[in-house]
């Protein structure tokens, strides 16, 4: 819900998050094909599960690029408005007594 008071200078993180998982794919990716080289298959394969998710993120995160920035109302917009519709909820809990 919109409250009113949002930070007007925030930052998505998706371009940290881009860079992140850019570094994680070439370390994962380097260590499946060390591990793999000496024989070490369990090692080979925990690199090949970061591989998968970093590369997961990595297409998640373009993805969203791709997309851009969405509708979000600017200062002159006010915060949403009470239902006034006149129907009453039911108390379910002892605390809205």
């Amino acid at each position: 819900m919109r409250t009113g008071n949002e930070p007007s200078t925030a930052r998505s993180p998706l371009r940290m998050r881009l860079w992140l998982s850019l570094w994680g794919t070439l370390w994962a990716a380097l260590g499946l094909a060390a591990f793999t080289a000496v024989g070490r298959a369990g090692w080979a394969a925990a690199c090949g599960v970061l591989l998968l998710i970093a590369l997961t993120d990595l297409c998640i995160v373009v993805r969203h690029l791709r997309q851009g920035p969405h509708y979000q109302p600017g200062r002159d917009v006010p915060p949403y408005e009470a239902d006034r519709s006149g129907r009453t909820r039911p108390r379910d809990t002892p605390y809205e007594r």
